[in-house]
């Protein structure tokens, strides 16, 4: 990721603004549990730990969780956006950036850990904190604790002005990656509004451009001297570890680590505005999108659980108030929400709506406020309380599974002891969600809401504002560092003695479940692999159809059908089914992907055998409503506009068409559909498509979780054993040949005002996805694209800084695989990028650069140590076995993995690169401002094919 979600800087007097004073949250009384209750479920929610402190400070977390051998190692430093100076915005994310760029002792920081089997290296950046984060098989904890303890004791050393200069390209093109989305000037425009110039929360966490190009190495060396020390850092160690092991190897690689100075608390509070703000903001958007905004209180607040839970009632539950009123019964939107956005010290409660095509927007944002209001008066029902805790604690249940990563078990701790000096302080939220009244959820909401309310609105046109500077203080400008101090060289040297890094212990074999096969009595088969970590289950029906069943006259037509089996049934409404999944605590969804359809529900697994009777429901009568195609329909015509507007919708859904050709089942736009066939699409026409596809003798059952094989088919022979098929013979894609591609091309779509280029490139292969002993393949592409280290992202990305990324992939479906590249690059270096592209696929092809010690070990070793971390959740087991199936593998296929990996050797990787990636017969679609593209893609020599938005693409030879 490497990337930020947000952030704010320094002390600052409020002056015109009223302050709501703060208080702690209270402790609720915790009911006692019983089997069934909420209380019962928040009984499940349970990360012991222990805790110890370092003579300098470094307080270390350990949790263990022996379900499999691996350790997450996560670190969050108390530093954030929120403590930047003036004319530094975007800084604490910039330093994120350079600790990934070697210490004085690890010269990268990610090739030893992936070798070792580690997850990709990865940190984030938010007003409060900075975090880094990694799980690691068992025997390369070492390893992981040394690098960790090298730079965070001994990275000055190691900075240099061209490290610097090259992460400060990265960051501004993830700046310019961001801003150039539909709608991607918006937050800068929340937070400006929100917040007056000085206070802490006011910009955001990648800054401004000017800021970001002052950044100096002596700000570097200051920033790491005042922030980067043990004692303002919490180190969470979880998984296969526990805290007697793990005293003596955290002490020999941080205890050396000197003590630093305290970071200083930044004091910063929730503002009231004096009155009403509004805001219109044009911008190259296919609808109108709405906002309220609110600051609200710091996450110990009394008010902060009441809110959270208000704003989910409000517009975050699939039944929620803004849901049910402007969108399935009024249909003013075509989509709303609502949610408590919470830091440290403040919130941002808010409420946008994307206004429904066609409607006057005054009337829709009138009849916004007058639900909200009504909402305010009266308050949330009990009924709605208890959906909205359940299904908090359900999604917490599925946390568990994670001991590592973004959102794991190891973040849970850290976060409560760094902010609510409690690691536990996650079931202190749970119980108070769980204990809530809704008479405090309305006065909280009363408290809050009732307040001056930021308005804004992102209307379509040609975007006016750049947002190369916003992101800074806005009203007060940033002042920079003078150029000569920008650049001054600076020298620095090794700053510890050296130490030599730790080898990692061998891996055991892979532990993967038994896959346990039964088959219904009316023939449907039933895959299990039972996993008792969580008591959870995941059930996936699965119909071999996908978007890949339309064909260009019917584009659109399944993913459409599929969505519409949520939104009513014979004998429930969409309402009644939401409702039932919160209050079960379930998750049903519905999709297509290009081979399959599916319906996968996650449920609690006291709550299943209703749960399952929901989802057969849901699966065998859909009704089909006339006023409910009507709603889900128009609400696709506004999913197309969307895509259609940002750039890297177009790149996707051009691509397909291109190189398969419109008569070839692949050959398609994606699920989205297009406009003239989702707009003649009725109710009759999905009750045949579900006819054709949605049947048991098209469906496969597959199962992951706490559940045996008997109770499980006892329960689907209830939900499922009666469902017969029609009799008619079942529907059946047509694969034909592909349109053949001769030479690579270029096919342009102008997106004014683009600061950056989407490139997306790709080729049919000869190879179906079902085609054993592509490992090979798999690895080669690993090498060229598939991954952080690759060769492209390290050349465009980290090399010449062009990028925030670039990767390249070989799909695996039932039919024709393809070879695709993409990136999105800063538009003054289009042309460059796509000759780079070219250029690395050959030399990889042609065997000018074969594959290397390093990417071999990689890609082998690596992939064998690493693939534990592969199947840490019920969802992942339950991809691998439902891509076993699709693929033809056999069921024990990753506990053989690596014995395949071990047979292949470097010349295999090679000759799969020089049969399969190479740069011939490419087509490769830009999307980009022309004004800025069309003279470095001339110099290209190939080629080219001009299409507008709204081109047919399928015809664009």
């Amino acid at each position: 990721m490497r990337h930020i979600l947000l952030t704010g800087i320094a002390t600052f007097a409020l002056a015109g603004c009223a302050s709501v004073p703060g208080e702690p949250m209270a402790t609720a009384a915790t009911p006692p549990a019983t089997d069934g209750s909420l209380a019962s479920l928040v009984d499940k929610v349970d990360i012991p730990y222990e805790q110890f402190t370092l003579n300098n400070g470094l307080t270390v977390l350990v949790h263990t969780d022996r379900k499999a051998p691996i350790v997450g190692v996560t670190t969050y430093y108390r530093v954030g956006s929120k403590h930047e100076p003036r004319g530094r915005t975007g800084f604490a994310h910039l330093f994120e950036h350079l600790m990934f760029g070697g210490s004085e002792n690890v010269e990268n920081f990610d090739i030893p850990l992936e070798a070792a089997g580690s997850t990709s290296t990865n940190g984030s950046t938010n007003f409060d904190r900075t975090n880094y984060v990694e799980t690691v098989p068992t025997g390369a904890l070492d390893l992981a604790l040394m690098m960790e303890s090298d730079r965070m004791g001994y990275l000055l050393g190691a900075i240099s002005q061209e490290k610097l200069d090259k992460q400060r390209g990265v960051v501004q093109n993830e700046k310019r990656q961001g801003d150039n989305q539909p709608y991607g000037l918006t937050f800068y425009a929340i937070l400006e509004g929100l917040f007056p110039v000085g206070h802490p929360y006011r910009h955001s966490t990648i800054g401004s451009m000017a800021d970001l190009d002052a950044a100096s190495l002596t700000d570097v060396r200051n920033w790491f001297i005042d922030n980067y020390a043990p004692n303002n850092v919490v180190l969470s160690l979880t998984g296969d570890i526990d805290a007697a092991t793990a005293r003596p190897m955290v002490e020999r690689w941080f205890g050396e680590i000197e003590r630093g100075p305290e970071v200083t608390p930044v004091q910063a509070a929730p503002v009231t505005l004096a009155a009403e703000k509004t805001r219109e903001l044009v911008d190259q958007v296919p609808q109108t999108r709405v906002y309220r905004a609110w600051t609200g209180p710091g996450i110990n607040h009394a008010d902060a659980v009441p809110l959270s839970i208000g704003m989910n009632i409000l517009g975050g539950l699939a039944s929620s108030r803004l849901d049910n009123v402007l969108v399935r019964d009024e249909q003013l939107a075509t989509s709303v929400s609502a949610f408590n956005w919470q830091s440290e010290q403040v919130g941002i409660l808010m409420a946008q709506m994307d206004i429904k095509p066609g409607v006057d927007r005054a009337q829709a944002e009138a009849r916004l406020d007058a639900v909200m209001a009504e909402y305010l008066a009266s308050g949330p029902t009990p009924a709605e309380m208890d959906r909205a805790a359940t299904s908090w604690v359900s999604s917490e249940i599925d946390a568990l599974e994670r001991v590592g990563g973004f959102g794991g078990k190891g973040s849970t701790l850290a976060e409560g002891l760094l902010y609510s000096d409690d690691p536990a302080y996650y079931r202190t939220a749970l119980e108070r969600a769980a204990s809530l009244e809704s008479g405090e959820v309305r006065e909280a909401l009363g408290r809050w809401l009732n307040r001056p309310a930021y308005k804004l609105a992102i209307v379509p046109g040609e975007r006016v504002e750049s947002g190369a500077d916003m992101g800074g203080w806005g009203d007060e400008a940033t002042t920079p560092a003078p150029e000569p101090d920008a650049k001054e060289p600076i020298e620095i040297t090794r700053t510890g003695p050296p130490r030599e890094m730790p080898t990692p212990e061998d891996v055991g074999p892979l532990t993967f479940p038994t896959v346990e096969r039964a088959e219904l009595s009316n023939g449907i088969s039933v895959a299990l692999a039972r996993r008792t970590a969580v008591p959870k289950v995941v059930i996936s029906m699965q119909f071999d159809a996908g978007y890949s069943a339309d064909g260009a006259a019917r584009a659109g037509t399944q993913s459409l059908m599929m969505d519409l089996l949520e939104e009513g049934t014979t004998s429930r409404s969409a309402v009644e089914i939401a409702e039932e999944q919160e209050r079960l605590g379930a998750s049903i969804g519905t999709g297509s992907s290009l081979d399959t359809s599916s319906v996968t529900m996650n449920a609690l697994a006291t709550n299943l055998a209703p749960s399952l009777e929901l989802m057969a429901d849901i699966v065998r009568n859909p009704a089909f409503a006339q006023t409910e195609v009507e709603r889900v329909r128009d609400q696709r015509l506004a999913e197309i506009a969307q895509q259609l507007s940002s750039p890297g919708g177009l790149a996707s859904r051009t691509l397909r068409p291109l190189i398969f050709g419109e008569n070839h089942p692949y050959g398609t736009v994606g699920s989205l559909g297009t406009v003239p066939v989702v707009e003649a699409i009725g109710p009759a026409t999905l009750r045949a498509e579900h006819g054709k596809w949605i049947r048991p003798d098209n469906a496969e059952i597959f199962v992951v979780g706490d559940i045996t094989m008997p109770e499980l088919t006892r329960q689907l022979e209830g939900a499922f054993g009666d469902w017969q098929a029609s009799g008619a013979a079942a529907s059946e894609k047509v694969f034909t040949d592909s349109a053949p591609v001769d030479g690579t091309r270029l096919v342009v779509i102008d997106r004014p005002n683009s600061p950056q280029s989407v490139i997306y490139a790709g080729r049919v292969l000869s190879l179906a996805g079902a085609t054993p002993g592509l490992e090979s393949l798999d690895l080669a592409n690993e090498v060229l694209g598939n991954g952080f280290l690759s060769r492209l992202n390290m050349i465009i990305r980290e090399e010449k800084g062009w990028s925030y990324g670039a990767r390249s992939g070989v799909d695996a479906p039932a039919g024709p695989r393809t070879f695709t590249v993409s990136t999105s690059v800063q538009s003054d270096r289009t042309g460059d990028s796509v000759q780079l592209i070219l250029d690395t696929a050959r030399e990889f092809a042609e065997g000018t650069r074969t594959v290397d010690d390093t990417e071999f070990t990689r890609v082998t070793d690596g992939n064998i140590r690493g693939l534990p971390n592969r199947f840490e959740t019920n969802y992942q087991v339950l991809g691998a076995i439902v891509e076993n199936d699709r693929l033809g593998r056999p069921d024990d296929y990753y506990t053989t993995l690596p014995a395949t990996y071990r047979a292949i050797d470097k010349a295999a990787i090679d000759a799969a690169a020089r049969q399969y990636l190479g740069p011939d017969d490419l087509t490769i679609v830009v999307v980009g401002d022309r004004s800025e593209i069309d003279a470095q893609l001339d110099k290209l020599g190939l080629p080219t094919t001009y299409l507008d938005v709204d081109t047919d693409v399928s015809n664009a030879d």
